[in-house]
């Protein structure tokens, strides 16, 4: 068994800021989602080789505060400084052991973990 997707909400006016977010600043690959869930209701982003997919859904319900996911980066450390620098909120997590990490959010207030795995943890 595997995960295969994560969905999280967007507003319907959302499309531009989450196309921004997460295709510009994460630098996440779109890809056509079915067309079974009509225009402009779905974004569908490839998280990596392992076909891990992010969805984005329209939705009006706002955000669990400490609900979220978390992406594997090759270098936290410079992606927070891109986050920043796009001026996106950083805040730091609690340390695990060859783990850097942090959290963020989306334009949406959707909280997002990311992380660089270099080794185990104990």
């Amino acid at each position: 068994m595997r995960l295969q997707h994560v969905s999280i909400p967007f507003p319907g006016d959302g499309h531009e800021r989450a196309r921004a977010f997460y295709g510009g600043v994460l630098g996440l690959r779109e890809k056509q989602a079915p067309a079974a869930f009509g225009p402009g209701q779905v974004i569908w982003y490839d998280t990596g080789p392992d076909e891990l997919e992010l969805h984005l859904f329209v939705d009006v319900e706002e955000a669990n505060p400490r609900q979220h996911f978390a992406l594997v980066v090759d270098d936290a450390d410079a992606l927070r400084a891109r986050l920043e620098e796009a001026g996106v909120e950083t805040a730091d997590a609690e340390p695990i052991e060859n783990r850097p990490r942090f959290y963020c959010r989306d334009p949406f207030g959707n909280r997002i973990e990311l992380t660089t795995i270099l080794g185990p943890y104990r």
